[in-house]
């Protein structure tokens, strides 16, 4: 499979693939999927799609879990996701703080530079998937195509506003992956102008 033919898709984690919460995910107990993810994640698969991760985790800088921990808590998502048949390919993460400025927190493109250099793609028309504006904000400046769930912080990210010009809304990835891969077709809830 040559370069320009890669299907890659970039989901945020928390929000997203699990529920979130707002006193951060700080164990494999509390990583808990929402219904109808991993499968969705499996079925981007099927359709020859590559699925990478990209998740702001400054819980690491505030010392609210370590990297054993966080390596816990992937093992555990990638387990559940192989149980029922999809694969993960990469996990893209920023450990550091907000007042770090670093920039590979999202909203900057630091972590989908990373990616696009890693696979040696162009992400222009790469589909990022996530449930807060900076998901999408970081996604939208190195060409992907913008789509808010509304599950995790997505309800409270669309009433905010300020929504990438195209971004399409869904309820869950399920619903988002049904419209992409065309196999249930249900429309967007929204499409922001």
């Amino acid at each position: 499979m040559g370069a320009p033919s890669l299907k890659l898709i970039i989901l945020d984690r928390d929000g997203v693939i699990n529920h979130d919460s707002p006193d951060f995910i700080k164990s494999p107990a509390e990583w808990i999927p929402i219904p109808g993810s991993l499968e969705a994640i499996a079925r981007l698969n099927q359709a020859g799609y590559r699925v990478v991760i990209a998740s702001n985790q400054s819980g690491i800088a505030r010392e609210f879990f370590d990297m054993t921990t966080l390596n816990a808590i992937h093992a555990k998502m990638h387990n559940l996701a192989q149980q029922v048949g999809a694969d993960i390919d990469a996990v893209f993460f920023c450990p550091h703080a907000a007042a770090d400025n670093c920039d590979c927190r999202k909203p900057k493109p630091g972590m989908f530079n990373e990616i696009s250099q890693r696979y040696k793609v162009s992400l222009k028309g790469v589909p990022v998937v996530g449930d807060s504006l900076r998901d999408l904000q970081a996604g939208y400046v190195t060409g992907c195509v913008p789509y808010l769930v509304l599950t995790g912080k997505g309800e409270k990210t669309q009433q905010t506003g300020g929504l990438p010009p195209g971004t399409l809304v869904f309820p869950d990835l399920a619903a988002m992956v049904g419209h992409l891969l065309k196999t249930s077709v249900p429309p967007a809830l929204h499409v922001v102008s």
